[in-house]
């Protein structure tokens, strides 16, 4: 009630001031004093209103809500979950109710009983009333001048338009010339912020330049007055000599086109003389176009054809005529330059089509026996290939993983069929060997087998390595080739293989798949389950926590050496660890006796976005869960979000639609007919269209690592397919320490010196894992360089540094802590941030003040 006892005073004085100005409105129109009783006679109805309104309106939005509401409640109306509108309608009535001003007492009061006063303020009424009607007629002839000064300036702007544009022509050629021989040029700076210093580059070169526009866009030296922030360049500085000129000129004329009698009526109207710069701002919007109209006539204009105008004296007709001979030219300069950038197009596309155009048609009815292993993870399909390639005289057996080539060695020769290993890191002999394990990029067309196996041939739609799996089923040759894939890889590999011979296998789960309706909670964990998180990190972070509660736990993630993967695996196999805690790498390949798979979360960060798991991944990991022969079920859980990730695994498979493209060793031949240079290779990669059904290869991180020795003598001593290759080694170019030890050996190859040692550290896990990546690219190097024989010994200790990792694991993991990485705090295990809450909120803070 407080806010409305103080409003009420306040809301007096404004209707005691909006009455008053009703009297003078009511006075000024009579020529005689009318006398107050009038005024209450034919006011009295609206002088009540004038209260009402001003009261209702100042309480209704000077009121608090919280307020109203409190005065409703005491008058007896329920508040409680009202909408506001009806909160405001009820208020309102209520303060209809309120004590009103009695503004007729008071008029009787102020004028009633002193007749005085009501009679002093007639003639102050009527002196305002008629000094109004004075200004407004003034103001209506000044309207009406106005108009008449624009017709004359816009007829005269119309007429004169080309001629003023002459002038303009004229005056940028003379500053031109003394810029161009004068001025210093200055090297361009990155956005032209002024934290770096100029360097000046000599004379301007009028010669480099076409247009006044790519002259524009020099800097001047001087930082801009507008943006402190920046240096100037010239299209600001012309912008703002142009915008003068324009204005002077422009209103000179028209000031000469007014006849003498407007001039006059100005002055006596405004008492002032009509000059050019009054003139200029009455004018101000046709100026203004003019001015832009004519900045980009002389943007368009060729710097020859302005230069040449200084040893021209200047008349209107010489210089028209001129004008009209350089359009003639520049409109025929205009149609060459197109037709050259089009011949230049037909040329590229033409040169395109030649390097890359039918590259990527497949080879179809080869006298090859396809065979096709088509089903559901966990459901057998590599087994079955496995065996018929196990039978032949030779085989060969591509992995997408280097762990799944090494497992496939492993298996062979324990089982009697000597098998030799070969991936980009490594090679294994075996004496006597007709069977080869390897990745799917050592894949070599023109070795023959009796059997190829080709596993996961899903990945031909990844669009960095789907090449890989493209070239080795199109390419295979083998008396028999069986490809291993998932259901929505079928339609996609039948196309593929056109009319060759083809037989299909499908393959369905034996064990159901059971989805848990219970969200899963860690205290849930048990012997045989397998958790799914998907960065290294939250791995090694559940890790902790399982094994502090008490659980013994194997570990899979990407950056893991194979071999210590390998290790974990066979720990959880023979159940020397209940659970096994691991990425989405768990899902490639690894048949484990898993009884429930538990997704920890539903989401993944793919390198470029943090977005929820497809259907075909969530299937990939919830496959593994159901080992033939020791569960009769399947389980898979989710901690939160149960109907949605169900949905996604019984979800119909979407079919693969494209697959990746990557260049090939024909394409470099064919492309060094043209250049040898591989940034234009790069260039012209991007701009290659990819064939319908195809999506090409990024090459993101071979154009990454090209920059960091492009123009050295890298570049200049090798050729431009060696680079390439050595750009393609399969490592993590993410990595500073590995793109650095990358660079330097590129160098001692090209030098002739001995290759640069590994960086071995054997302090954190970190560092064996990096460790182990370091000798891993030494190797690739090795290896690419036939120096087999040196690698023997990388590899020795290669190994024994996967068996650090893995002893560590078993033995830090357990006192691993989480802590926030800004303030050391310790954090629950499953905190999904690096930062704790209080740091979180301190950066924002300190954001917030930096910016403003």
């Amino acid at each position: 009630m407080n806010r409305i006892e103080n409003l009420y005073p306040i809301a007096v004085e404004r209707t005691k001031t909006k009455v008053l100005e009703d009297i003078d409105r009511f006075l000024e129109t009579h020529e005689v004093a009318p006398d107050f009783k009038d005024y209450k006679k034919e006011r009295y109805k609206y002088l009540g209103e004038i209260w009402f309104n001003i009261w209702l309106n100042l309480t209704n939005n000077d009121v608090p809500r919280k307020e109203k509401k409190r005065l409703l409640s005491e008058n007896g109306y329920e508040v409680e979950n009202v909408d506001k509108k009806l909160i405001n309608k009820l208020f309102r009535n209520e303060m209809m109710l309120f004590s009103p001003f009695d503004v007729v007492d008071w008029l009787v009061v102020q004028f009633e009983n002193d007749s005085d006063r009501w009679k002093q303020r007639h003639p102050v009424a009527r002196a305002n009333f008629l000094k109004r009607l004075e200004e407004e007629r003034l103001a209506q002839k000044k309207h009406v001048l106005y108009d008449q000064i624009e017709l004359v300036a816009t007829e005269s702007i119309d007429e004169e338009y080309d001629t003023f544009y002459l002038f303009v022509r004229n005056f940028v050629s003379s500053i031109l010339v003394k810029d161009l021989r004068e001025n210093s040029k200055y090297s361009q700076v990155e956005a032209y912020k002024i934290e770096e210093k100029l360097v000046e580059q000599g004379k301007f070169d009028a010669s480099k330049y076409s247009t006044m526009e790519t002259f524009f866009q020099e800097l001047t030296g001087a930082v801009h007055k507008m943006y402190r922030w920046e240096y100037e360049t010239y299209s600001y500085r012309y912008v703002a000599l142009i915008d003068e000129y324009v204005s002077e000129i422009v209103s000179n004329w028209v000031l000469g086109k007014l006849p003498s009698t407007v001039l006059e009526e100005f002055e006596q109207l405004t008492g002032l003389k009509l000059t050019e710069n009054v003139l200029t701002e009455i004018l101000d919007d046709y100026i203004t176009a003019l001015q832009s109209d004519y900045f980009l006539k002389i943007e368009e204009e060729y710097i020859e054809d302005l230069l040449k105008l200084v040893d021209i004296p200047f008349d209107l007709d010489d210089h028209e005529q001129v004008y009209e001979d350089d359009l003639r030219n520049r409109e025929r300069r205009k149609q060459e330059e197109l037709a050259e950038i089009e011949r230049k197009k037909a040329e590229e596309a033409r040169m395109l089509d030649d390097i890359f155009g039918r590259e990527y048609s497949p080879s179809t009815g080869r006298n090859i026996r396809y065979v096709l292993h088509i089903g559901e993870t966990n459901t057998g399909k590599t087994h079955h290939a496995l065996n018929e390639m196990k039978k032949a005289d030779t085989g060969l057996y591509l992995a997408p993983l280097r762990l799944l080539a090494l497992e496939v060695f492993d298996k062979l020769n324990k089982e009697g069929v000597p098998c030799g290993l070969k991936t980009g890191e490594e090679e294994k002999e075996v004496e006597g060997a007709s069977h080869l394990a390897c990745t799917v990029e050592m894949f070599h067309e023109k070795s023959f087998f009796d059997i190829i196996v080709i596993d996961e041939a899903q990945m031909i739609a990844d669009k960095d390595r789907g090449f890989s799996w493209y070239k080795a089923i199109t390419k295979a040759n083998a008396r028999e080739v069986h490809i291993i894939g998932s259901w929505n890889a079928r339609e996609m590999i039948v196309e593929l293989l056109g009319n060759s011979k083809i037989e299909i296998h499908e393959y369905y789960r034996d064990i159901p798949l059971v989805v848990e309706k219970k969200e899963f909670n860690i205290k849930h964990t048990k012997k045989g389950d397998a958790l799914v998180c998907f960065s290294r990190r939250r791995v090694l972070e559940t890790a902790s926590k399982l094994e502090n509660d008490g659980h013994s736990v194997s570990m899979i993630y990407g950056s893991m050496p194979p071999e210590t993967r390998k290790k974990q695996i066979q720990r959880f196999n023979t159940g020397e660890t209940k659970v096994i805690v691991a990425t989405d790498a768990i899902g490639m390949g690894l048949n484990l006796p898993i009884r429930r798979i538990v997704f920890l979360e539903n989401e993944k960060f793919d390198g470029t976005r943090r977005r929820r798991l497809t259907s075909q991944e969530v299937k990939q990991i919830a496959g593994r869960a159901g080992r033939k022969g020791i569960y009769d079920t399947g389980k898979v859980a989710f901690t939160k979000d149960i109907r949605t990730m169900e949905r996604l695994l019984e979800q119909e498979d979407v079919l693969i639609s494209t697959f990746a493209i990557a260049p090939t060793n024909s394409i470099f031949e064919r492309f060094q007919k043209y250049y040898r240079d591989l940034s234009k290779f790069f260039e012209m990669w991007y701009k290659f269209e990819s064939p319908k059904g195809t999506k090409k290869a990024s090459l993101s991180e071979e154009r990454e690592l090209y920059a960091t020795i492009r123009d050295t003598e890298v570049e200049g001593r090798l050729s431009m397919m060696d680079l390439y290759g050595f750009l393609h080694l399969p490592f993590s170019k993410k990595d500073p320490e590995l793109i650095k030890q990358w660079r330097d050996t590129m160098f001692a190859i090209v030098r002739g010196k001995d290759l640069p040692e590994p960086v071995i550290k054997r302090g954190t896990l970190e560092e064996l894992e990096l460790s182990y990546k370091t000798l891993g690219l030494h190797l690739l190097f090795l290896y690419r360089l036939n120096r087999g024989t040196e690698a023997i010994y990388w590899e020795r200790l290669r190994q024994e540094i996967s068996d650090h990792v893995h002893e560590r694991l078993k033995t830090d993991v357990k006192a691993l802590t989480k802590k926030c990485k800004s303030c050391g705090k310790i954090l629950p295990w499953d905190f999904i941030f690096p930062i704790c809450d209080a740091c979180h909120a301190q950066k924002k803070r300190r954001s917030y003040y930096e910016e403003y």
